[in-house]
């Protein structure tokens, strides 16, 4: 992995194999406890390409999966204290909705209403900036995010420092937004996680009364 801090320079896009394999439970489930990801970076690199993880007859030959059985993956980034501070801005191109992802950690489905980015229902309830990083033991806020003409995001940091990655919307319509604070009440999870997640994804694989399930 190729770390270039302060520039806007490309870098090799690396596979999900190389990341790991994103947020699929053994029930075939996106979501759940046994879910988890592990930490796999610290930041990211300035700016990156999300490169996808294809399946022979999805992606890879020109098509786009309009099934969750054809559920493809770009690299999920992983943002954790201390790199990831209160404060720290999430920047997305204009025109985003956003879908809340409901009872993520048991049976996740989608809410009944979308919003405009950056506001979004957090998990109690309350609509929140979810652009912007709280502080440690806010509602955690889990959403899939569409209406992406160009596929970029960036994160900029307290610090100073911007992350931003790239990739093909056309192929990639869909980017996973995850952001745990530490307010979750499930066990053994409790107050041990601050950290945003984002990853590409060709299609929404959940339903919006039911488990989205994808192929294995």
């Amino acid at each position: 992995m190729k770390i270039i801090r302060g520039k806007r320079e490309p870098v090799e896009a690396e596979s999900a194999e190389a990341l790991g394999r994103g947020t699929v439970s053994r029930r075939g489930v996106l979501g759940g406890l046994a879910t988890i990801p592990v930490l796999f970076r610290v930041g990211s690199t300035t700016p990156a390409l999300a490169a996808p993880a294809t399946r022979p007859g999805s992606v890879a030959s020109g098509s786009v999966p309009r099934a969750a059985d054809d559920l493809v993956r770009g690299v999920e980034r992983r943002y954790n204290a201390p790199l990831l501070t209160p404060g720290t801005r999430l920047v997305l191109p204009a025109g985003i909705k956003a879908v809340p992802i409901k009872d993520y950690y048991r049976r996740p489905h989608l809410a009944s209403a979308e919003s405009a980015w950056p506001r979004l229902a957090a998990t109690d309830g309350t609509m929140v900036d979810a652009s912007i990083v709280p502080e440690r033991g806010a509602a955690t806020r889990i959403a899939m995010l569409s209406g992406f003409t160009e596929g970029w995001y960036e994160l900029i940091h307290a610090s100073g420092r911007a992350d931003r990655v790239t990739w093909d919307a056309r192929r990639f319509p869909f980017l996973w937004f995850y952001g745990e604070f530490g307010a979750t009440n499930e066990a053994p999870y409790r107050d041990r996680f601050y950290s945003l997640a984002l990853q590409p994804f060709s299609c929404n694989p959940y339903s919006r009364n039911t488990p989205g399930r994808i192929g294995m």
